[in-house]
């Protein structure tokens, strides 16, 4: 992998997501040398994919070169390469480009769309966990919206205008938000030939109300500002079967739909070759001590959402938000140069900063500790958390301009198919 020889010990970080970037700027030029890998050569700012995916952002302002991070880290390599397997034993990684040993290795691997085992849903529907799945959304919703000015037929025409979303946690929520101002305010503007009242947005969830992880308060604003959109609410209601076409769920309800949107959650990314005792079944987390340490590898750590740390405040792990990834992978940095020096390691504490989701134009919801509130303060706050959360004063600037100009003209400038999506 031609990584240069050098008597510093080597730490190995899998995964440029939120924790393996924060890791990597916390060991910024401290006498280690950092190895980062990732099977892109840029992170991406998640949180935000949905925005892409409804031509609210061209990809680019929520993406950004990992090489750009490291450029000024004198003894930190990136290599663009798939981790294939761990030899823990050998202390070494296998990759498609090659072997490489390591002193520490990190996993900050992150998770990958969660089907529950359904085979049809998986072949069918499209998952939103990258760039390129944005972008795929993205061209067959506007290719749906083309196909339907020429359908001979109006069950044709609905079939391609009706937009199906499973899993109304925060990504689904603020998908199905986004989707409903585009049939709101561009539809009528760019289709003259086709009814805004043929399209409908169908968001449908297991559990009894919208966004399940947040508040009753946060759940009850959501649903309104989901109504008030057009926006149709299909709760306790589980997707069975989905073919291409017709959707199938575990009620009456059958719907006829060109496009179904998969939010309904994530499973763990791991590695193999780690014994099974490090990875907890059925979430596919790496299982980690107060230190991030993998169970049975005190020289192999996991951070983000592939690691879970049971505690007395969080029995199951830390949520699989941001907050949690970068909390960890800032301390871990700290943690690592500690224990080359032989001093004592600090356990990690959560610090949560609370939740939020928006609903679209002058709609969000906030939960904070001791205060939750919804409406345009909590859009405000949304959207100034999220633009300083980005990677990059570029990125920042783009995103904001876009923003100021689509509240301004009621817009979605980035409704071009530059890759059209075949099922």
């Amino acid at each position: 992998m031609n990584i240069p020889q050098s008597n510093l010990p080597r730490i190995v970080i899998i995964g440029g997501g939120f924790a393996g970037i924060n890791l990597v700027k916390s060991l910024a030029n401290k006498n280690v040398q950092v190895v980062l890998i990732d099977k892109r050569n840029y992170h991406t700012f998640q949180p935000l994919l949905y925005q892409v995916s409804s031509s609210g952002l061209e990809p680019d302002s929520i993406a950004y070169p990992l090489r750009k991070i490291i450029k000024k880290h004198n003894t930190t390599f990136f290599r663009l390469t798939e981790v294939e397997q761990i030899l823990p034993e050998k202390k070494e990684i296998i990759t498609s480009i090659g072997h490489l040993t390591y002193d520490y290795l990190v996993l900050a691997t992150g998770t990958k769309t969660n089907y529950f085992g359904n085979k049809a849903i998986q072949s069918s529907s499209m998952p939103m966990k990258t760039v390129p799945q944005a972008l795929d959304i993205r061209s067959l919703i506007l290719q749906n919206f083309e196909k339907a000015a020429i359908a001979d037929s109006k069950s044709e025409r609905e079939a391609f205008l009706n937009f199906v979303i499973v899993g109304a946690g925060p990504t689904g929520v603020e998908l199905a938000g986004a989707i409903a101002e585009l049939k709101n305010n561009i539809l009528p503007r760019d289709y003259h030939d086709l009814d805004p009242d043929d399209m409908h947005i169908h968001l449908l969830e297991g559990a009894g109300r919208v966004l399940p992880p947040m508040s009753e308060h946060a759940s009850k604003k959501a649903t309104q500002f989901l109504n008030k959109l057009g926006v149709k609410i299909h709760c306790n209601t589980f997707v069975k079967h989905y073919d291409g076409t017709t959707v199938t769920t575990n009620s009456e309800l059958k719907l006829e739909s060109e496009t179904l949107i998969w939010a309904a959650g994530v499973t763990g990314a791991p590695v193999q070759g780690l014994n099974a005792d490090a990875l907890i079944e059925g979430a596919n987390r790496y299982n980690v001590n107060q230190f991030n340490q993998v169970e049975g590898y005190p020289n192999i750590f996991a951070v983000g959402d592939i690691a879970l740390m049971a505690s007395e405040a969080y029995p199951k792990g830390h949520p699989q938000v941001a907050q949690p990834a970068i909390q960890q992978g800032n301390l871990l940095g700290k943690n690592l140069l500690r224990l080359i020096d032989n001093k004592p390691l600090k356990p990690f504490v959560y610090k949560d900063k609370g939740s939020m989701a928006t609903i679209g134009r002058n709609k969000a919801v906030v939960d904070l500790k001791h205060y939750k509130f919804g409406g345009f303060f909590a859009w405000f706050i949304w959207m100034f958390v999220h633009l300083m959360s980005l990677v990059g004063f570029r990125n920042r600037v783009i995103v904001l301009f876009n923003w100021t100009y689509n509240y301004i003209n009621f817009d979605k400038a980035a409704r071009l198919i530059i890759r059209p999506f075949k099922k």
